[in-house]
């Protein structure tokens, strides 16, 4: 029997899912809307890079980024082999999907050193 690596596509799938349904609306409301609107003040520069300093937050940012790309990886992978029936490039379409995600995470962790 082969193993496959779909188990933990799938898990870094929902776990992108639960990062985007829980985090992402937060920061949409606060810097999309409330800030803007001047309901919330905007952090100060100095703030902002304080928080950036510390190694924790560099992390959790990292993480959040990747989780995201993955889960949008395989939302688009599966989405476009159903809907377009292109299942036969199912190889190609995995390569492009998780290595742009994968591309997409060391570019934020360069970023984040």
């Amino acid at each position: 029997m082969r193993r496959t690596p779909e188990p933990y596509l799938w898990l870094l799938f929902s776990g992108g899912g639960v990062v985007a349904a829980l985090l992402l609306p937060v920061l949409v409301l606060l810097f999309g809307v409330l800030m803007p609107l001047g309901v919330v003040d905007w952090p100060a520069a100095e703030h902002l890079r304080a928080l950036l300093d510390s190694p924790p937050v560099r992390v959790a940012l990292v993480v959040v980024v990747v989780l995201c790309l993955f889960h949008a990886a395989h939302r688009v992978r599966h989405t476009s082999e159903e809907l377009f029936g292109i299942a036969r490039f199912d190889v190609v379409i995995a390569l492009l999907c998780y290595g742009g995600a994968v591309a997409g995470g060391v570019v934020a962790a360069v970023l984040m050193v």
